[in-house]
């Protein structure tokens, strides 16, 4: 673990919400110099907790590639998704913490810490973080011709009939920013969510819902067609990849932005020096030109931080998160 991370502390409001305490682990070896000095010399591998398509397993590809050059070993790709993400987490967890396994994160650690009281590893002190990566905003959208023009039509209708809204997932952080909305709005509609995002955008293309939260990449093409509307997005400034549409407060509801991210944590104890070159190696796969005009297609933004940033995101998300789920009563699927 590097000198100028945050000390690890338990946190009061997941506390509360878990049905029992998190211990820190023991403390896994680090690496050796010896080890450190010759690092990398042999391939890395990157798994990736969901499955080949999706945003988060593009990003992690577009880092692979990148990182792999700066590196000078190729970063192989391995895809174990499955039970929210908790497949590969646990295998990621589990693997020896000398740089050479890394784990595409995302928001689902957070989530996840919130969402299963028993997990086969730690999401809160298992990893290392290593890189921020992107921020991902979420986005509310409607079809075209949808009578709600604006976030205030969508709540008011909500509150005067039934509205069938859908989401990648149960428990997904589109889900729980649809809750933080409903709360503040007092306001209720009927979740319908699905095992991924491009089911939930084709049936309200079809009609068969009033409404869609998802991240914004998975609909910016169907926006800037004309075939979807966007009401609001969750972040707390308007997203470069759909300048026009609001951010939830400039449409009234105050003090909810809330963006996922996807980037690199490592198995918990590696070298400092390890754990700096992979931060480096990823930063230096982030600028590449050709990964930047990817990353903007998807409407994402590259967070330029350390990663003492990643790790206060991580534990103060899933703080947040605990508490959503515990007011809503979510449940695993």
């Amino acid at each position: 673990m590097t000198q100028n991370r945050l000390p690890r502390r338990a946190l009061p409001g997941l506390l509360a919400a878990l049905a029992a305490p998190l211990l820190p682990p023991a403390r896994a070896p680090r690496a050796q110099p010896a080890e450190t000095a010759a690092f990398p010399d042999r391939p890395l591998r990157l798994i990736v907790p969901v499955a080949p398509g999706g945003s988060q397993d593009l990003v992690a590809r577009l880092l692979a590639r990148g990182m792999g050059e700066a590196l000078g070993r190729a970063v192989q790709v391995e895809n174990l998704p499955g039970a929210g993400s908790n497949i590969g987490y646990e295998a990621a967890a589990r693997a020896k913490p000398d740089g050479y396994t890394l784990l595409a994160g995302s928001d689902s650690l957070s989530i996840n810490a919130a969402l299963f009281p028993r997990l086969g590893y730690d999401p809160l002190r298992a990893f290392e973080p290593i890189l921020p990566g992107v921020a991902v905003p979420q986005i509310l959208v409607v079809r075209a011709e949808a009578p709600q023009r604006d976030l205030a039509g969508f709540a008011e209708a909500a509150r005067g009939g039934a509205l069938a809204v859908g989401t990648p997932g149960n428990g997904s952080l589109s889900h729980l920013v649809g809750e933080l909305m409903q709360q503040a709005a007092e306001i209720r509609w009927t979740h319908v969510p699905y095992r991924g995002g491009a089911l939930a955008i084709n049936d309200l293309l079809a009609g068969h819902l009033e409404g869609v939260w998802i991240n914004i990449g998975a609909v910016t093409d169907h926006v800037r067609g004309g075939r979807l509307r966007g009401l609001a997005v969750s972040a707390p400034r308007r997203a470069a990849a759909l300048p026009e549409v609001p951010t939830l407060e400039e449409a009234g509801l105050r003090n909810l932005a809330a963006t996922g991210w996807h980037g690199l944590v490592a198995p918990a104890g590696p070298a400092p020096a390890i754990a700096a070159r992979l931060h480096a190696a990823g930063q230096a796969a982030l600028r590449r030109p050709d990964v930047a005009e990817r990353l903007a297609a998807l409407g994402v933004e590259v967070l330029d931080e350390p990663p003492a940033a990643l790790e206060r995101r991580i534990l103060t998300d899933a703080e947040r998160w605990a508490a959503v789920v515990r007011r809503a009563g979510i449940r695993p699927d």
